[in-house]
């Protein structure tokens, strides 16, 4: 039996969005989630120099070609920059439930993307594990506690702009994953998220400097405890997690690939119950068990 080298790595990459999760939203808290999210970048690309100095002998991807250079920088463009700053203004349109619900849909689009731009096809099997993780996910994340916050906001203008972002969010998410394997092919996977996390920085950059953010930069990086929280979270973040993401669609497709990354909501439940932080109801636990049966289905 060969071990599914793609599935795991997609897991590992849940496992590692989870922790990323706590971590830049104790950050965002302190000095704004777009700081965080451009510094996170800036730091993920150093540290993913020194490992391509230490594991391939040379700290910036030189030797990728230029076909893999335009299709990950673009794909560094649409999901860890367009995607990003949709989704963490999706969550504070329309809060963290809500948003994460939408990119609930990143899987099926990136199945769809995958069919439609590299011919990928999903076994009987491999639909139903999707559908099992994708309803799990879904039904934990909507199960409304007793006491909890609502679903969604009580006005109507700010409730479409958050769907819609994070529709944005999951598109970009989506697009990205099946544009770096469009672009990578059998390219070093963390080499290549480096490509993708350069142009990614180029954006933020760009985009700061139109709107005159860098003060707040600088504001935020002299913070001591936000940046402490920011540079290890950018390693389960940028580094570790977007590095096995690619290494989970080089070994298995866009979709089911997306679909095991997606269970992160889900394994954040017991983190935050154990931390005292969420009460969870049975909405929650059954959407568990449910996801995990279809992860199981998925890696057999």
């Amino acid at each position: 039996m060969s071990i599914p080298v793609g599935e795991l790595a997609a897991l590992g990459t849940a496992i590692c969005w989870t922790f990323t999760s706590l971590l830049f939203a104790d950050a965002g808290t302190r000095i704004g989630s777009q700081v965080v999210n451009f510094v996170r970048l800036v730091l993920a690309l150093l540290m993913l120099a020194g490992l391509g100095w230490l594991a391939r002998g040379q700290p910036w991807p030189t030797d990728a070609t230029p076909h893999a250079w335009a299709w990950l920088s673009v794909s560094g463009a649409v999901g860890l920059a367009f995607g990003d700053l949709c989704l963490f203004r999706a969550l504070v349109v329309i809060g963290p439930r809500l948003g994460s619900l939408l990119m609930s849909f990143a899987p099926p689009l990136a199945a769809l993307i995958g069919w439609l731009v590299l011919g990928e096809t999903l076994r009987p099997d491999q639909l139903a594990g999707m559908a099992l993780t994708l309803g799990g996910v879904a039904w934990a994340l909507a199960d409304r506690r007793p006491g909890g916050v609502a679903l969604q906001p009580v006005d109507r203008r700010p409730l479409v702009l958050g769907v819609l972002l994070g529709l944005g969010g999951a598109l970009g998410q989506a697009g990205g994953l099946v544009l770096s394997k469009l672009g990578m092919g059998d390219y070093d996977a963390f080499a290549a998220t480096q490509i993708r996390v350069m142009a990614a920085v180029i954006v933020f950059a760009l985009i700061f400097t139109a709107t005159g953010w860098w003060p707040r930069v600088a504001q935020g990086v002299r913070q001591p405890r936000a940046m402490v929280a920011t540079a290890l979270g950018a390693i389960f973040g940028p580094f570790l997690g977007v590095g096995l993401s690619l290494v989970a669609i080089q070994h298995t497709s866009t979709g089911v690939a997306a679909s095991l990354m997606a269970t992160s909501p889900v394994m954040i439940i017991p983190v935050v119950v154990l931390l005292g932080r969420e009460r969870v109801g049975r909405g929650g636990v059954f959407g568990t068990i449910l996801a995990v049966i279809g992860v199981i289905v998925l890696v057999r």
